[in-house]
């Protein structure tokens, strides 16, 4: 039996199991894993996230650590309790963020009309950003509204946490999990519908007509190490960009990235999770700059293995400095399709084994995309069920492009690597959430 406690008080509840025995099979060893999925550790050799002490999570957590919640009040009070000692968070049903909806955090006399008549471009012009507007103009009191936004839907995961669906139906609406400065972080068997950013940013200098810009992301990864994803859902859900309006004569932006690792975060692992409908799907790196690229250098070692990827746009993902092993992973393009994998300042991206399904008139060279020089391997992979060299295409086709091939290292850290012709049956039947109980 498992102890789950809540307010003070402990009742004993029934054993939340997936299977009456999960057997991890690494190699040529058979590694045993608890009944209950929620003390389920990575397996050994698993990805990037397996490398030196292993990612546990709250697997060792004791029953005064073990939390049921319903609702997101109850989730940041688990967090907050107990420090970074093991903790086990159940999540049963699915969360909203945003329940008393966006209003709730606008800030008094905040009113949208009038910002658009302020800063429509007829009459604000192009040249000059808001970055200067006082606290009484509607710039200034959307940045009240907006940090009213951000503090209440950012939860900060501490070490040594694993948080967990319950059954098929868990998950969150609206929030942003923030995995920052920590180490040792399990995710699992969630549906998360993306944060909408209920008060975007109008940047006239932002192109040549101005841009909207969006904050959070589903799940950041920042400064942190030893993070295992898996088994999730991420999806736009009710709040596609398709429905989104148009201001100014652009897109009304209310979505950032379902997945950021960036800040010199190390060693992630993503399996087994869904990735679908949105635009700027995952960044690893988030910027260029010699500043940032003094803390990732050396770090940003990340694997994806066995994720679908549907009906996205771009970032699956983009890459700056990390070594990003890609394998075994199902790629489904839309007629919204801009590229997969970018290949960003000081890479080495290796891409091996995946299966790409794209619709008729796109062609295989828009899988890579090149943003800066750096080297890549991508070899064995399979588009619309046949065997394609990706860099030959791309270099061919964009040869204004053209792809140095060998990233210079070989990963190690992969259990049973599929044929990438059967990638999107496996992967199709067992990823996302609701697949492990």
């Amino acid at each position: 039996m498992n102890a789950q406690r809540w307010h003070g008080h402990v009742t004993s509840a029934a054993v939340v199991g997936c299977t009456a025995l999960a057997l991890t099979v690494t190699g040529t060893t058979a590694q045993a894993q608890p009944r209950d999925a929620a003390r389920q550790t990575l397996p050994a050799n698993d990805g990037w996230a397996s490398y030196g002490t292993g990612t546990t999570g709250g697997a060792a957590a004791d029953a005064e650590h073990v939390y049921t919640v319903t609702t997101w009040a109850e989730f940041k009070a688990a967090l907050a309790a107990g420090g970074s000692a093991p903790k086990i968070i159940k999540v049963k049903g699915t969360i909203d963020a945003v329940s008393e909806g966006c209003d709730a955090f606008a800030a008094p006399g905040y009113d949208f009309d009038a910002y658009l008549a302020a800063y429509a471009p007829q009459t604000w012009g192009l040249d000059t950003d808001l970055s200067g507007e006082p606290a009484d103009s509607p710039e200034g009191l959307r940045r009240v509204s907006a940090a009213n936004q951000d503090k209440a839907i950012k939860a900060s995961i501490p070490a040594n946490t694993t948080i967990i669906g319950v059954g098929k139906n868990a998950g969150f609406k609206g929030a942003s999990l923030q995995i920052r400065a920590v180490d040792n972080v399990i995710i699992r068997n969630l549906a998360f519908e993306s944060p909408v950013d209920c008060f975007p940013q109008w940047d006239p200098t932002d192109g040549s007509q101005g841009n909207w810009n969006s904050e959070y992301d589903t799940a950041v990864v920042y400064g942190s190490t030893h993070v295992w994803l898996d088994h999730n859902t991420f999806t736009d859900g009710s709040h596609p960009d398709s429905a989104a309006p148009t201001y100014f004569g652009m897109l009304y932006q209310q979505h950032d990235g379902e997945l950021d690792i960036v800040r010199g975060s190390n060693y992630v692992t993503a399996s087994w999770n869904v990735f679908t409908e949105h635009d700027k799907t995952i960044l690893i790196g988030n910027s260029d700059s010699e500043s940032t690229a003094v803390g990732d250098r050396g770090k940003l070692k990340v694997t994806f293995h066995h994720n679908l990827f549907s009906k996205l746009v771009e970032r699956a993902p983009r890459v700056r400095f990390g070594q990003v092993d890609s394998y075994n992973n199902h790629f489904v393009a839309d007629d919204s399709y801009a590229y997969t994998f970018g290949i960003g300042k000081e890479s080495q991206l290796v891409a091996q084994h995946n299966a790409f399904t794209l619709p008729a008139g796109v062609s295989a060279a828009k899988t890579l995309k090149k943003w800066n020089e750096a080297p890549v391997t991508a070899d064995g992979n399979y588009v619309n069920g046949k065997p394609v060299d990706l860099i030959a295409v791309h270099n061919a086709e964009i040869p204004a492009e053209t792809l140095q091939s060998g990233a210079g290292w070989t990963p190690t850290l992969r259990t049973k690597v599929d044929p990438a012709k059967a990638v999107p049956g496996i992967v199709g039947a067992r990823a996302g959430a609701g697949k492990i109980c």
